[in-house]
């Protein structure tokens, strides 16, 4: 019989189940096949037993079954459990986009959220949404990222991508393509550099972290030829960085510094808009990465794919992703411990108050 300090060794992890009319089920249940996750992990799905089945039976996999809990405290520990956020009976349409499916994603969302704030769940790992029909009262945000950031009140957060040689954050986000020369200023670089900064730190465990920020014109301007802003806002939020003592290099002209794997000297990078960082590291890992919201003081993972519905049903969908999330999750958990505990005691050893952590 399990020990309860056996017990608490687990990472808690939360599961949203993202939309049902996806991959969302295929990829959550190809992971929790391997049972030696259920070693380290304690793990909570938000979603629903019968859309669960039904996916299970398209799949034929047949060798795979959900432990069905009320609350997440009541989780078998070494068995896959999902608590149902809906119980009755909703039409699943694959490979479609449809109301119930938004509506079920956002309340699997604000069942794990509410989880978290309890301290019921450790992590949370989101399986893929549809960022249009999840939209409502509730949800009026382009994706998790910025869901996550209001519902833990956090201003400063960075949508940070992972693969297992590339950390790439995007300073403007998810805004239109127009927008971005507006929108960046000295002050919005500096304060990503500072949250990818402490991320680096305290979530991946590096001691100095070194930081490149790519350039935001071509060949970063050719020295006012064509643009000065990589001069006049990207290089002056670099020397700030590095007058407090970070590590930030740059502005590095994105097509020469991604065609020479310059990428491969830096522990970070901070790309200046949505494509400009996307586009590399999906071609470099659109099986495989990882979508991390650095800054919250909660931790979110996420695969760094969508909804893929036109493999909806198909067992044809890849759980890597998926899984990298997952273990990921574990690992920042533990990598805050370490930070937090080692900080605590220097702060301690030399009696200074203590600040309050960005997360």
């Amino acid at each position: 019989m399990e020990q309860p300090a056996e017990k608490e060794k687990r990472v808690r992890i939360g599961i949203t189940h993202g939309d049902m009319n996806g991959v969302s089920y295929e990829i959550i249940i190809k992971t929790l096949l391997d049972q030696r996750l259920m070693e380290m992990f304690s793990i909570v799905v938000y979603g629903s037993s019968k859309v669960a089945s039904y996916h299970r039976k398209v799949l034929n996999i047949n060798e795979f079954n959900f432990n069905l809990i009320k609350k997440a405290d009541q989780a078998h520990p070494r068995r896959p459990n999902i608590v149902n956020i809906h119980d009755e009976d909703v039409k699943i349409d694959l490979g479609q986009s449809t109301t119930i499916a938004g509506e079920l994603a956002l309340l699997s969302l604000e069942a794990a959220s509410e989880d978290l704030q309890k301290n019921h769940i450790d992590v949370v790992v989101t399986a893929p949404i549809n960022k249009k029909n999840i939209q409502s009262p509730g949800f009026i945000f382009p994706g998790h990222t910025e869901y996550f950031a209001r519902k833990f009140e956090t201003e400063d957060y960075l949508m940070l991508m992972i693969n297992n040689v590339l950390r790439i954050g995007v300073v403007t986000g998810h805004i239109p393509l127009s927008n971005v020369k507006e929108a960046l200023t000295i002050d919005l670089i500096l304060s990503k550099i500072k949250v990818l900064n402490h991320s680096l730190m305290r979530d991946f465990g590096i001691v100095k972290p070194r930081i490149a920020l790519l350039a935001l014109n071509p060949h970063a301007g050719d020295d006012g030829l064509i643009g000065n802003e990589d001069k006049t806002v990207v290089l002056p939020a670099i020397e700030k960085a590095y007058d407090q003592n970070i590590l930030a290099f740059g502005p590095y002209p994105a097509d020469g510094f991604f065609g020479a794997s310059s990428f491969k000297n830096f522990d970070g990078i901070l790309a200046m808009y949505h494509d400009q960082g996307m586009i590399p590291f999906k071609l470099m890992s659109f099986d495989e990465g990882v979508n991390f919201t650095a800054g919250l003081p909660i931790i979110r993972t996420s695969p760094a794919h969508g909804t893929a519905y036109d493999l909806a049903g198909k067992n044809e969908a890849s759980p890597e992703a998926f899984r990298n999330a997952l273990y990921l999750a574990g690992d920042i958990f533990m990598h805050r411990l370490e930070y937090d505990e080692l900080h605590a005691n220097q702060l301690k050893s030399t009696g200074a108050k203590p600040e309050n952590n960005r997360s």
